[in-house]
């Protein structure tokens, strides 16, 4: 029996592989499962949830505050540095996927219907 791609997704991550392609979808469902479990549904209405992703935009930028340019790569940073911005870019993430179903916004179609729009209002200039 084949897996699907979530199913394998959290199958490479149980065994520790690197998972190179999660989907929302998975994110999604983990979490879900994540509040359920602690009875946090209840709290998790549209505006606790963007404020709770808005405190967290605030600590991801905590991170860059007073560092000036910040070059691609994030060169001469140090690893505990990487690993912590990791984990202040997933909490947004989370937090905006939590938003995005308590709205019962489709995350990855929205995503992808605005890249298309900004297609049409950005288009390539050619020289």
């Amino acid at each position: 029996m084949e897996l699907g791609a979530e199913e394998a997704q959290e199958k490479a991550h149980k065994e520790g592989e690197k998972v190179v392609d999660v989907s929302l979808r998975l994110l999604s469902l983990k979490l879900e499962e994540f509040a359920k479990a602690r009875d946090w549904k209840q709290h998790h209405n549209p505006r606790n949830l963007l404020l709770a992703m808005v405190a967290e935009v605030g600590e991801l930028s905590e991170i860059f505050m007073w560092r000036g340019e910040v070059e691609r790569g994030l060169h001469g940073w140090e690893e505990r540095e990487k690993e912590h911005l990791g984990e202040e870019l997933a909490d947004v993430l989370l937090y905006l996927i939590q938003l995005a179903d308590a709205c019962e916004i489709d995350l990855g179609e929205a995503a992808l219907n605005k890249i298309s729009k900004n297609a049409i209002k950005y288009p390539p200039k050619y020289m």
